[in-house]
């Protein structure tokens, strides 16, 4: 059976408020988390994202990461002259490294979920349909670092992760050798965008994946720091996160339990 519209916003109001460990808020001062002059300039350029804000709209309905006890909306609005969708949570989790499980980050995954042209197929399985989601409508990764970090430590875990989707897909004859030498101009686009700074911790970082246009390419928008326009990139980046074990095995397992009852 198709899911419309109208079954996918009820997802949305009913089964988020089921989340393990939801806390009520009072409502909270808005809070500054700027997409950046730079992404700014690029969005406006290519007409992709038009802010009149620079905040996003946190709802006082928060799910809690219980490995991090870090606190995530349950729905992001960005406003904005062209308006984008309000974004709807769908899973969380911990990114842990080395042996030791050493907290590095949270992150929490979201998608337009009222996008009326998804029809998320019930018959599919939770990793295709987060294949789907991703591929057919806007989505953000919000990622929490735990523990003061730098800004180039998570692009050297993006890139490889990005390399290795290329190395794979170029193995199954997905990708051919002159596609990815396409794609060295964005892949450098990405590791440029990254400063050599630090990412202090509890700062948010920002991700968003802008919905498919028939007229120009994806755009992959790292808040604060840059964009990159380019399909390939933007989505394989998020695709990343859902990669057998992932970049975090919770937020993999977290979204595909909440995607199987849609």
């Amino acid at each position: 059976m198709i899911l419309r519209p109208i079954l996918i916003s009820a997802f949305s109001r009913h089964h988020l408020l089921h989340f393990p460990n939801v806390v009520k808020q009072r409502p909270q001062r808005l809070r500054p988390v700027t997409i950046g002059a730079a992404a700014l300039a690029f969005s406006m350029a290519v007409g992709l994202v038009h802010l009149d804000s620079d905040t996003f709209r946190d709802q006082e309905t928060t799910v809690v990461d219980p490995a991090t006890s870090i606190e995530f909306p349950t729905t992001l609005q960005i406003p904005s002259k062209g308006a984008l969708p309000e974004f709807t949570l769908i899973g969380v989790g911990v990114r842990f490294v080395s042996f030791l499980r050493i907290k590095v980050y949270s992150a929490a995954f979201y998608a337009d979920l009222s996008n009326p042209n998804l029809k998320i197929p019930s018959s599919a399985s939770p990793e295709e349909k987060v294949k789907y989601i991703v591929r057919n409508t806007a989505c953000v990764l919000r990622i929490i670092p735990t523990r003061n970090t730098t800004y180039t430590h998570l692009r050297d875990g993006f890139v490889r992760a990005l390399e290795k989707r290329q190395w794979i897909a170029h193995q199954a004859g997905e990708l051919s050798s002159d596609e990815q030498l396409m794609l060295q101009a964005p892949m450098g686009q990405l590791r440029s965008a990254f400063p050599n700074a630090p990412l202090v911790k509890g700062t948010p970082l920002d991700l968003v994946l802008t919905p498919p246009d028939l007229k120009q390419p994806r755009a992959l928008i790292i808040r604060d720091l840059g964009a990159i326009q380019n399909g390939w990139v933007a989505q394989g980046l998020f695709l990343s996160f859902f990669d057998e074990q992932g970049n975090s095995a919770a937020l993999k397992q977290s979204v595909f339990d909440r995607v199987a009852q849609l």
